[in-house]
C-alpha cells in the first residue's frame, strides 16, 4: 500500500467517527483513481452549514491521525482547507465543504456516504461556454500583458506571462481535443494530446528562457493561427474576445 492510501484509510476512519461528517470523499488524481508515489492527497468532507464551525475545530486532530506533521496551515481558497505535510514527505488537503459550496468538477471516489448525499453531484471534467470563453480571454490578455514587457525589456516577467498564456491556453486546447478533461489543463497536457501536439507544447516549453522566449511566443501565436477558426466558431457572439484575441494573435 503506497503512503497515500495509507493516510486515507487513516483519517478516513477517524473521519466517521465524528457526528458532524455527513461524507468523505476524494478528488485530485486519486478521485480519478490516477495516483502515484508522488501524488497528492485532496481529502474532503461533507458537513452541515450548521455543523460546520464545531467539525473544523477538530479537522487538526482528524489529520493528526496519520502520522507527525512536518507543516500545517489553514487558509480558505474554494472552501476551508487544511494544508498537511507530513514527515514522510506526503502532502495532504483537507477541504471542508456544505451542500451550498461543494464545486462539481472533477471526478471523485466516495469513502463514506451513509446516507448517500454524494448522489446529487455531478462528476466531469468539462469547461462550461463561459469558463472556455474567460480562458480565451485570459490567453489573449496574458499575450497582451508580455507584449507589455518585452516592450520593456523585462526579460523574466516576458517568461512569466508567456507562462500564463499557456495555462489559459492549454485549457482551450483540452476544450478542443479531449472536452472531458479540460479542467486539468497544463498539468495534463502532455500526457492527454496527441504526438504532434506534444512535439509543439514541448517546444515551446524549451524556449520559455529568458534567452528565448520571443521564439516561444511566436509559436504561441503560430498554434494559435491553427486553431483560431475553431475557437472564433466557439465564441462568435462574443465580439471584445473575438477582436481582442485576433489582435494579439497578429501583434508583432
Amino acid at each position: 500500500m503506497v503512503k497515500q492510501e495509507e493516510a486515507v484509510d487513516v483519517i478516513t476512519l477517524s473521519l466517521m467517527k465524528d457526528p458532524c461528517v455527513k461524507a468523505v470523499f476524494l478528488k485530485g488524481s486519486m478521485g480519478r483513481n490516477e495516483h502515484d508515489g508522488n501524488s497528492d492527497v485532496d481529502l474532503y468532507c461533507l458537513v452541515e452549514e450548521g455543523d460546520k464551525e464545531a467539525f473544523m475545530k477538530n479537522r487538526k486532530a482528524h489529520v493528526e491521525a496519520y502520522t507527525s506533521l512536518l507543516f500545517y496551515d489553514e487558509i480558505f481558497i474554494i472552501a476551508p482547507q487544511i494544508i498537511a505535510v507530513y514527515d514522510n514527505m506526503l502532502h495532504l488537503d483537507l477541504f471542508t465543504v456544505t451542500n451550498e459550496t461543494l464545486i462539481e468538477k472533477d471526478y471523485f471516489t466516495i469513502l463514506y456516504d451513509p446516507e448517500n448525499r454524494m448522489a446529487n453531484y455531478n462528476q466531469h471534467l468539462t469547461l462550461s461556454p463561459q469558463e472556455f470563453i474567460n480562458d480565451v480571454d485570459d490567453t489573449a490578455f496574458f499575450l497582451f500583458q508580455y507584449e507589455k514587457a518585452k516592450r520593456r525589456g523585462n526579460k523574466v516577467w516576458s517568461v512569466q506571462m508567456l507562462n500564463n498564456v499557456m495555462v489559459h491556453f492549454a485549457r482551450v486546447l483540452l476544450h478542443h481535443y479531449h472536452p472531458n478533461r479540460a479542467q486539468l489543463g497544463l498539468k495534463t497536457l502532455d500526457s492527454t494530446l496527441d504526438g504532434e501536439q506534444i512535439e509543439k507544447l514541448e517546444m515551446v516549453f524549451r524556449h520559455l528562457t529568458i534567452d528565448h522566449y520571443e521564439t516561444a511566443a511566436e509559436l504561441i501565436r503560430s498554434w494559435l493561427k491553427e486553431e483560431k477558426k475553431w475557437i472564433m466558431e466557439q465564441i462568435e457572439e462574443t465580439v471584445y474576445t473575438q477582436g481582442f484575441l485576433n489582435k494579439m494573435i497578429e501583434c508583432e
